[in-house]
């Protein structure tokens, strides 16, 4: 990896991404079943206690696995750990028919928000992690302070209007 000098302090480079996830779970049947049935995600490779996922055929973007987790209780509420992983969408209409799914599966939704840079929804898998599956608006469209400093905001999502992505009202 290179690393910019930006002063005293280093920069790590612009075209570093983030990678996968890798989750434990307790009931990794269940955690298929969502991140395949409702969320879309293929299945494209399995091991002793632990499944790999991807969107498109690459080797994968969620790992889960019961290797330490089988059985186990969700942490509580009030501790460290995880607070969400976020699933970037393409684009709007991508989110619109992530939204779609959900509802009609019946998926419970935690929120909705308009960051002003992109659009999200909020929810959690069946052992509790949060998961935030989100659409970028263009870079140029991204709200700006007088400054010129990116200005993210959390405003309400207008559902009607994303819903029209994939024609539904």
């Amino acid at each position: 990896m290179m690393v910019k000098k930006n002063g005293s302090s280093e920069i790590i480079d612009s075209k570093t991404r983030i990678g996968h996830v890798h989750l434990k779970v307790s009931d990794l049947e269940r955690a298929v079943n969502f991140y395949r049935g409702v969320l879309g995600f293929e299945v494209t490779a399995e091991v002793p206690g632990a499944a790999f996922l991807s969107a498109g055929g690459y080797h994968h973007h969620i790992g889960l696995n019961t290797w330490e987790s089988k059985g186990a209780e969700q942490p509580p509420r009030r501790s460290t750990g995880l607070y969400h992983f976020a699933i970037l969408v393409p684009n709007r209409k991508g989110l619109a028919k992530v939204l779609k799914r959900l509802q009609e599966r019946g998926w419970p939704i935690e929120g909705t928000a308009d960051h002003g840079v992109s659009e999200a929804i909020y929810l959690k898998d069946p052992d509790g992690n949060g998961i935030e599956v989100y659409a970028d608006r263009p870079r140029k469209k991204w709200p700006k302070t007088v400054k010129g400093e990116i200005e993210m905001y959390t405003r309400p999502l207008d559902l009607e209007s994303l819903m029209r992505a994939v024609g539904k009202k």
